[in-house]
């Protein structure tokens, strides 16, 4: 059982907690990842590490309420337990030899980005972020950001906070006035990181994504991380959670992963629907 020292809300639908899990804490690396389960009935669920605290022994984690799991693991308290906490898993971000970085975060993916950017600024890297909302109300870490980057532009889709836009637009405009990064590194909605790719191509920038959307169990076993690579005209079949979660994304098939995504939408709607009628019939 892994205890839950601290429980806070970044916004009304993401929410981030520090479990008590030494072992995990002295072993992660930036763009690792943690299985979870609430409890002896609960699915496994991967979310990645968002920081360590190796002192205290603490494990920084944060994940959106979109699913049965997320609701049941939201509705538990500090000074709580959770069944299962299991990691470090998967590969951690390559950051040798990148003296100038890029980080590109949409959305929750800013959770995965940020201690990747804290990481190269602890390195010494000179550090640009951008990241991505569809409002106001829905940014988060923003002052984390701020402290480990040496440029930081916010976006918002509706123009209710910083600058009106998507996260291509800046980024776009860098890449023409001649910044020249020696990678980008991109993190959120798989149709974000599509086009961020496609944005830095004719630049001929290396881009890396993480795949961590599409992961379920962590293990390979399932087959629902499966991902199709294309590599000198032949398609590579690899799993997000085993060879990743990062990748390069200029070989990366992002349709067919959009694609399969959408298969699980019903399930998780009516799971997630379930353990709502649960958790109200607790109360």
């Amino acid at each position: 059982m892994y205890k839950i020292l601290r429980k806070k809300e970044l916004n009304p639908t993401v929410t981030q907690m520090e479990i008590l899990a030494p072992m995990v804490a002295r072993k992660a690396r930036p763009g690792q990842f943690i299985i979870l389960r609430v409890n002896e009935e609960g699915e496994r669920i991967p979310l990645t590490v968002a920081g360590t605290n190796a002192r205290e022994g603490s494990v920084k984690i944060i994940f959106q309420i979109v699913g049965a799991t997320t609701q049941l693991l939201n509705a538990k308290q500090e000074g709580e337990f959770i069944q299962d906490f299991v990691g470090p898993l998967g590969v951690a971000t390559h950051t040798e030899g990148i003296r100038k970085v890029c980080i590109v975060g949409g959305g929750v993916g800013c959770a995965i980005a940020m201690p990747v950017a804290q990481e190269f600024h602890r390195l010494g890297a000179e550090v640009t972020s951008i990241i991505g909302f569809r409002s106001k109300d829905l940014l988060i870490l923003e002052d984390e950001f701020r402290a480990c980057s040496d440029r930081l532009v916010v976006m918002t889709d509706d123009g209710s906070y910083a600058r009106h836009g998507n996260v291509t637009l800046p980024l776009k405009e860098m890449l023409e006035a001649g910044d020249r990064f020696d990678m980008i590194i991109t993190i959120g909605p798989l149709i974000m990181m599509k086009f961020v790719t496609l944005t830095a191509k004719p630049f001929g920038v290396p881009v890396t994504v993480s795949m961590n959307p599409i992961m379920i169990d962590g293990t390979g076993m399932c087959g629902g991380c499966r991902l199709t690579l294309i590599r000198d005209g032949k398609r590579v079949t690899k799993f997000a959670c085993v060879d990743g979660p990062d990748f390069n994304g200029y070989e990366v098939d992002f349709d067919e992963a959009m694609s399969r995504g959408r298969m699980y939408f019903d399930f998780e709607r009516r799971a997630h629907e379930e353990a709502c009628n649960l958790l109200k019939g607790a109360k």
